[in-house]
Protein backbone atom coordinates (compact mmCIF):
# COMPACT_ATOMS: atom_id res chain seq x y z
CA UNK A 1 0.00 0.00 0.00
CA UNK A 2 1.08 3.43 -0.61
CA UNK A 3 1.70 5.75 2.28
CA UNK A 4 -1.26 8.30 0.54
CA UNK A 5 -3.42 5.21 2.11
CA UNK A 6 -2.28 5.62 5.58
CA UNK A 7 -5.03 6.72 7.75
CA UNK A 8 -4.54 9.63 9.97
CA UNK A 9 -6.97 7.82 12.73
CA UNK A 10 -7.05 4.16 12.65
CA UNK A 11 -9.32 2.11 15.71
CA UNK A 12 -7.93 -1.52 16.23
CA UNK A 13 -11.38 -3.27 17.80
CA UNK A 14 -11.93 -7.04 19.20
CA UNK A 15 -13.94 -8.90 21.26
CA UNK A 16 -12.91 -7.64 24.77
CA UNK A 17 -9.96 -5.36 24.07
CA UNK A 18 -7.63 -7.80 26.47
CA UNK A 19 -5.23 -9.03 23.64
CA UNK A 20 -5.23 -8.31 20.28
CA UNK A 21 -6.44 -4.59 19.95
CA UNK A 22 -3.99 -3.39 22.63
CA UNK A 23 -1.18 -5.12 20.98
CA UNK A 24 -2.27 -3.69 17.75
CA UNK A 25 -2.48 0.04 18.97
CA UNK A 26 0.59 -0.12 20.98
CA UNK A 27 2.87 -1.66 17.95
CA UNK A 28 1.39 1.02 15.30
CA UNK A 29 1.62 4.00 17.69
CA UNK A 30 5.67 2.53 18.30
CA UNK A 31 5.81 2.63 14.32
CA UNK A 32 4.06 5.90 13.63
CA UNK A 33 4.28 7.85 16.53
CA UNK A 34 1.67 10.80 16.23
CA UNK A 35 1.74 10.20 12.48
CA UNK A 36 -1.34 8.14 13.09
CA UNK A 37 -3.74 8.63 16.05
CA UNK A 38 -4.77 5.33 16.82
CA UNK A 39 -6.74 3.72 19.60
CA UNK A 40 -8.36 0.59 20.45
CA UNK A 41 -11.75 -0.96 21.93
CA UNK A 42 -13.80 -4.12 21.73
CA UNK A 43 -17.17 -5.13 21.56
CA UNK A 44 -17.29 -5.38 25.68
CA UNK A 45 -14.37 -4.42 27.91
CA UNK A 46 -12.58 -7.72 29.59
CA UNK A 47 -9.38 -7.43 31.74
CA UNK A 48 -6.45 -7.03 30.16
CA UNK A 49 -4.41 -9.81 29.81
CA UNK A 50 -1.16 -11.02 31.70
CA UNK A 51 0.25 -12.98 28.38
CA UNK A 52 -0.33 -9.99 26.21
CA UNK A 53 1.62 -7.89 28.34
CA UNK A 54 4.52 -9.79 28.78
CA UNK A 55 4.86 -10.80 24.78
CA UNK A 56 4.37 -7.12 24.49
CA UNK A 57 7.18 -6.02 27.27
CA UNK A 58 9.69 -8.98 25.14
CA UNK A 59 9.58 -5.89 22.37
CA UNK A 60 10.28 -2.94 24.96
CA UNK A 61 6.21 -2.66 24.80
CA UNK A 62 4.85 -1.40 27.96
CA UNK A 63 0.95 -1.89 28.15
CA UNK A 64 0.08 -2.29 31.30
CA UNK A 65 -1.70 0.61 31.61
CA UNK A 66 -4.15 -0.26 29.00
CA UNK A 67 -7.82 0.27 30.12
CA UNK A 68 -9.85 -2.08 28.49
CA UNK A 69 -13.25 -0.34 26.95
CA UNK A 70 -15.65 -1.28 25.12
CA UNK A 71 -16.81 0.75 21.44
CA UNK A 72 -19.85 1.80 23.18
CA UNK A 73 -17.07 4.08 25.43
CA UNK A 74 -16.14 5.75 22.42
CA UNK A 75 -17.57 9.48 22.58
CA UNK A 76 -17.47 9.11 18.65
CA UNK A 77 -15.97 7.11 15.45
CA UNK A 78 -13.67 10.14 14.22
CA UNK A 79 -11.72 7.78 12.36
CA UNK A 80 -10.69 7.02 8.97
CA UNK A 81 -10.11 3.27 9.55
CA UNK A 82 -11.63 0.41 11.97
CA UNK A 83 -9.32 -2.39 11.23
CA UNK A 84 -11.70 -5.28 12.98
CA UNK A 85 -9.58 -8.51 14.47
CA UNK A 86 -12.47 -11.23 14.97
CA UNK A 87 -15.72 -11.72 13.12
CA UNK A 88 -17.94 -10.40 16.07
CA UNK A 89 -15.92 -7.14 15.88
CA UNK A 90 -16.02 -6.69 12.59
CA UNK A 91 -19.77 -7.39 12.06
CA UNK A 92 -20.52 -4.55 14.98
CA UNK A 93 -18.58 -2.02 13.07
CA UNK A 94 -19.92 -2.31 9.40
CA UNK A 95 -23.18 -1.71 11.71
CA UNK A 96 -22.09 1.36 12.93
CA UNK A 97 -20.59 2.50 10.27
CA UNK A 98 -23.09 1.81 7.95
CA UNK A 99 -23.87 5.28 7.39
CA UNK A 100 -20.81 6.43 7.37
CA UNK A 101 -17.16 6.90 5.28
CA UNK A 102 -14.94 4.93 7.97
CA UNK A 103 -13.59 2.52 6.03
CA UNK A 104 -13.60 -0.98 7.70
CA UNK A 105 -11.02 -4.01 7.09
CA UNK A 106 -11.29 -7.46 8.91
CA UNK A 107 -7.99 -8.54 9.15
CA UNK A 108 -8.63 -12.18 11.12
CA UNK A 109 -6.67 -13.01 13.60
CA UNK A 110 -6.08 -15.58 16.01
CA UNK A 111 -7.46 -15.11 19.56
CA UNK A 112 -4.62 -16.85 21.59
CA UNK A 113 -6.55 -17.06 24.85
CA UNK A 114 -8.61 -20.02 23.58
CA UNK A 115 -4.82 -22.10 23.25
CA UNK A 116 -4.22 -24.93 25.71
CA UNK A 117 -1.04 -25.74 26.88
CA UNK A 118 1.36 -24.78 29.43
CA UNK A 119 3.04 -21.49 29.86
CA UNK A 120 5.46 -21.59 27.25
CA UNK A 121 3.01 -22.51 24.22
CA UNK A 122 0.85 -20.24 25.25
CA UNK A 123 3.47 -17.32 25.49
CA UNK A 124 4.18 -19.01 21.56
CA UNK A 125 0.81 -18.42 20.69
CA UNK A 126 0.52 -14.89 22.05
CA UNK A 127 4.03 -13.95 20.12
CA UNK A 128 2.63 -15.48 17.05
CA UNK A 129 -0.32 -12.84 17.35
CA UNK A 130 1.79 -10.13 17.80
CA UNK A 131 4.25 -10.96 15.13
CA UNK A 132 1.39 -11.47 12.89
CA UNK A 133 -0.06 -7.76 13.72
CA UNK A 134 3.19 -6.15 13.38
CA UNK A 135 3.49 -7.39 9.73
CA UNK A 136 0.07 -6.61 8.83
CA UNK A 137 0.95 -3.28 10.66
CA UNK A 138 4.05 -2.47 8.48
CA UNK A 139 2.19 -3.36 5.49
CA UNK A 140 -0.81 -2.13 5.36
CA UNK A 141 -0.16 1.66 6.64
CA UNK A 142 3.61 1.45 4.90
CA UNK A 143 5.77 1.24 7.20
CA UNK A 144 9.58 2.34 6.19
CA UNK A 145 12.34 0.89 9.18
CA UNK A 146 14.36 3.28 10.44
CA UNK A 147 15.49 0.86 13.11
CA UNK A 148 13.08 0.21 14.91
CA UNK A 149 11.32 -3.76 15.06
Amino acid sequence: MAAVSRPRAVLFACTQNSVRSPMAEALTRLLFGKSIEVASAGLRAGELDGFAVAVMDEVGMDILRHMPRSLDDLENLDFDLIVTLSPEAHHRALELCRNSQVGVEYWPTVDPTAFEGVRDQKLEAYRAVRDGLLQRIKQRFDWRSFGRL
